[in-house]
């Protein structure tokens, strides 16, 4: 990338939404925690993600909770909400298109590759607000598999909880889950989102003020409910449903979901909580291994430079042998 578009990316940090409060806390609101959390939104094309983040951003700042926000959807024309780092600063995704012959698809995902070439800038500048912000939001791209499924959205996830706890949200549509072979689809999706993120989950189920989501919670708390349901059901989908609803038991007995309007702005009470509960979970069970994993990335890019370092040194002296003879 040219030296213009990546210093973009630092200009940006000045952009925070300006709120009557600049701190990290108000009176009667003692913080937990010197360190941000950062919260990581997925969810399908239509789900209602770039909504659900404009919403909580909102509801934050009431709170007079200090939000970093960043976008990492390249395609989009607009963002409901200021950012502090946008992806389309540094990255055109109509030239990527047009300049490698990809298409859409294509084209955000080599965006997103290009854009984890200089996401070390990212994480200096995070390192720097993340003591002075109480969440750090990530809006990503509307193509979950996109970021679900690459190297670069490995790449900007594991980074990211190297340095703070961090949490992922999947975000679903209440209203189209109401089909029992449409709610297992999603939650199988989520499932596999967990154990390829290995960090703490939350499924929010968005646009309950269309459909309450009490349906898909009595579906996860009791599978013969989910099973009756099936039962008016005979295509295969539906006894493939059957047989996965028993499989899915355990993960539905750990998983934290809540129901929220991001229209409205309704739920958003019950879903801080499941923050606050996730960042417990990051300390307690996933912070070691982080960190494990950042000392090994050190020790190696510090093994990486020795070697360079020696191979300069020895071509240096055989150079100056080749001078002497």
């Amino acid at each position: 990338m040219e030296e213009t578009k990546t210093s973009r990316v630092n200009d940006s940090s000045s952009a925070e939404p300006q709120t009557s409060s600049g701190q990290s806390s108000s009176e009667g609101q003692p913080v937990t925690s010197k360190c941000a959390k950062c919260v990581i939104v997925l969810g399908m094309a239509g789900s209602g993600k770039t909504t659900f983040v404009k919403q909580l951003n909102s509801y934050l700042h009431v709170r007079r909770n200090t939000c970093y926000m960043i976008n990492l959807d390249p395609a989009v024309n607009e963002v409901p909400y200021p950012t502090n780092i946008d992806i389309r600063d540094t990255v055109k995704y109509k030239q990527v298109m047009k300049e490698y012959g990809l298409g859409p698809n294509g084209a955000i995902m080599t965006s997103l590759n290009i854009f984890t070439t200089k996401f070390d800038q990212v994480l200096k500048l995070l390192q720097k607000r993340r003591s002075e912000c109480d969440y750090v939001l990530i809006d990503t791209p509307g193509q979950i598999e996109v970021f679900t499924w690459s190297a670069s959205g490995a790449i900007i996830t594991e980074s990211l909880a190297a340095e703070m706890p961090t949490m992922i949200v999947y975000v679903m549509d209440t209203q189209r889950s109401t089909s029992t072979t449409t709610f297992m689809s999603n939650m199988l999706y989520a499932c596999s989102i967990l154990y390829k993120t290995r960090l703490p989950f939350i499924v929010v189920m968005n646009k309950t003020d269309i459909v309450s989501h009490a349906f898909a919670v009595d579906w996860m708390r009791d599978w013969t409910l989910f099973e009756d349901a099936l039962a008016e059901e005979s295509s295969y989908v539906s006894n493939l449903s059957r047989s996965m609803s028993l499989v899915l038991e355990e993960f539905y007995r750990n998983l934290k979901c809540a129901g929220v309007s991001s229209l409205m702005g309704v739920g958003f009470d019950e879903l801080i909580e499941k923050f606050e509960e996730a960042a417990l979970e990051y300390e307690s069970d996933y912070k070691a291994e982080y960190e494990k994993l950042k000392a090994e990335k050190s020790e190696a890019e510090k093994e990486r430079q020795k070697k360079q370092l020696e191979k300069f040194f020895n071509d240096k002296v055989a150079s100056q042998d080749v001078v002497a003879t």
